[in-house]
């Protein structure tokens, strides 16, 4: 559940227009889902041997600390709690308060307060603990795979036989795309595939974490690629290749093509259910890294403390949640999330290059799960990573260098901390 709600937000109902637009055909836009499903995959796995071999919060930040030492893993915590976490909590927090709007029929005065409400609601969820949390997030992600049952149905039940297989022919008005088109097209695919990671934030909390942490990530991963293959096979069943490229809300559309404006308000519940779960698990997640930050002493000591009966990061969870609703007020998370983009990616890419260090330096640890094909395994997610750069830099040099610059800014504040604090 963890693994498809970090997985499964807001991507999947917007991005695939994305995608048809710098396709040439129904078949080589289904391809792509597929192609980055499976480098995603490839990530998953190594991530799940690195939670197996160090079973604790903290996740990404821990093994780069281990293997790369502070300045790397504090680098990495800045950027993701700077911006990646709680911006992105802000901003799908705005996106699950405009559908929950739309499908309440609210005026747009309504969206900012609804943001805010929804992300100090979760960060009171989750300071009962992790079966609080849990409970929530089994509930949002059942919700939501439910929603992208119903996408799915209507889509086929409208199209027929005959509209699903004319779907994937060529298309005329973008037969002459230039390859790179479609290289660029990876792009919005493997951000609609981000968070896959989530998970190993929280192993410190996972019964069994050597054995449960490979299959939440493996047979979570598969669940997603499946059902985003699904959903596309719907949307260009009713829409066609142009039609979907056409459109800015391909979910509605679909919806609407069978049940007008109500199925526009079904599937404006269904988003917002998504987004929502989508909010706990970042917001869970984006705490643990601060508690252990502050254990290490490369943030506020008191971030380190959990609640005496919960056993939560509360303070943390304080921490994330209050600098996400600024943001939300601010309106500013957006063009934070456009710079650090890259930073995310390079993040996982460099977490994965970690599982080099454990198998040369800790060849006699027994963590339960080895990643499969080892060395390939990492070495094509860290190199898909590296040309998913190389294009944001040739696309937007703007944002990639804005991305680099909040990351080198981190240097001198984790030098600075460490001349202050450090003991």
């Amino acid at each position: 559940m963890m693994v498809v709600g970090g997985v499964i937000g807001g991507g999947i109902f917007v991005n695939p227009s994305a995608v048809a637009a710098r396709t040439g055909s129904g078949v080589s836009l289904l391809l792509l889902w597929v192609i980055g499903g499976a480098l995603t995959l490839a990530g998953a796995l190594c991530f799940a041997e690195l939670g197996a071999r160090r079973p604790q919060a903290g996740g990404a930040y821990i093994y780069l600390r281990e293997a790369f030492g502070g300045l790397p893993a504090f680098l990495f915590g800045w950027t993701m709690l700077l911006v990646n976490y709680s911006g992105s909590i802000a901003a799908v927090g705005m996106i699950f308060a405009r559908y929950a709007c739309a499908a309440m029929a609210l005026p747009d005065t309504y969206v900012k307060p609804l943001g805010v409400g929804a992300i100090v609601f979760l960060a009171g969820v989750n300071w009962f603990g992790i079966r609080a949390g849990a409970f929530v997030q089994n509930l949002f992600t059942v919700l939501k795979l439910l929603a992208v049952a119903a996408l799915v149905v209507t889509g086929l039940a409208l199209a027929g036989v005959d509209g699903t297989s004319s779907a994937f022919a060529a298309d005329p008005a973008r037969a002459h795309l230039p390859a790179w088109a479609l290289v660029g097209a990876l792009l919005p695919v493997l951000f609609s595939y981000g968070g896959f990671a989530y998970v190993n934030n929280i192993a410190g909390e996972i019964r069994q974490p050597q054995r449960n942490i490979p299959r939440a990530l493996g047979l979570g991963m598969l669940l997603v690629l499946g059902c985003y293959v699904l959903v596309n096979i719907a949307y260009l069943a009713v829409l066609g290749h142009g039609g979907l490229a056409a459109s800015a809300t391909p979910a509605a559309d679909v919806m609407a093509h069978m049940f007008g404006d109500a199925g526009r308000r079904v599937i404006a519940i269904g988003i917002a259910i998504s987004t929502f779960g989508y909010c706990n698990i970042a917001l869970i997640c984006a705490a643990r890294v601060l508690q252990v930050m502050g254990e290490d002493g490369v943030f506020f000591h008191s971030m380190s403390r959990l609640h005496p009966r919960w056993h939560t990061p509360n303070r943390a969870l304080l921490g994330v949640s209050a600098w996400a609703v600024l943001l939300t007020l601010s309106g500013s998370y957006n063009q934070l999330l456009n710079y650090a983009t890259v930073g995310d990616w390079l993040g996982y890419a460099a977490a994965v290059a970690t599982l080099f260090w454990y198998r040369r330096h800790h060849i006699e640890t027994t963590p339960g799960y080895r990643a499969p094909v080892f060395p390939l395994l990492p070495l094509t997610f860290i190199a898909t990573v590296a040309l998913v750069t190389v294009i944001m830099l040739i696309s937007s040099p703007f944002n990639v260098g804005m991305g680099v610059a909040i990351i080198v800014a981190g240097v001198p504040v984790y030098a600075l901390w460490q001349r202050l604090f450090s003991q």
